[in-house]
């Protein structure tokens, strides 16, 4: 079984930048794709990046493009969220999770909560103005 744990939240001013970190341990295999979702109280929560272990194809929602990168580290047990030039709206509970499917779900798919299986916790991500 998967276990996921992110990490890197906290508090920064509005322009300010964070990475957040999701360690994976446990095994992945080459279907698997890992998203990073937020959530803020009483909306629906919104992926904002995924990546596929496969081929490391990587999405960016419309809504952070430019602004937010994903990446992994050598090994692919840990997957990054980079968030430059944040705003107050970015403030929201960060979570990763974890997907498989036969073949690479499109980028709506991957950017869709119901596409995965396994949740990290969520850390806390408050952006100041």
């Amino acid at each position: 079984q998967v276990h996921l744990v992110e990490s890197g939240g906290g508090s920064v001013q509005a322009g300010g930048s964070l990475r957040l970190s999701c360690a994976i341990s446990g095994r992945i295999y080459l279907n698997n794709y890992i998203g990073w979702f937020r959530q803020t109280p009483g909306k629906e929560r919104e992926g904002v990046a995924a990546i596929h272990i496969g081929d490391r194809y990587t999405y960016i929602a419309d809504s952070v493009k430019g602004r937010f990168t994903i990446s992994h580290d050598s090994t692919v047990t840990t997957i990054y969220l980079q968030m430059d030039m944040l705003k107050s709206e970015d403030t929201a509970i960060y979570s990763c999770a974890i997907g498989a499917a036969a073949e690479r779900p499109t980028r709506v798919t991957l950017l869709s909560e119901s596409a995965y299986h396994s949740w990290g916790q969520g850390i806390q991500v408050t952006v100041s103005s």
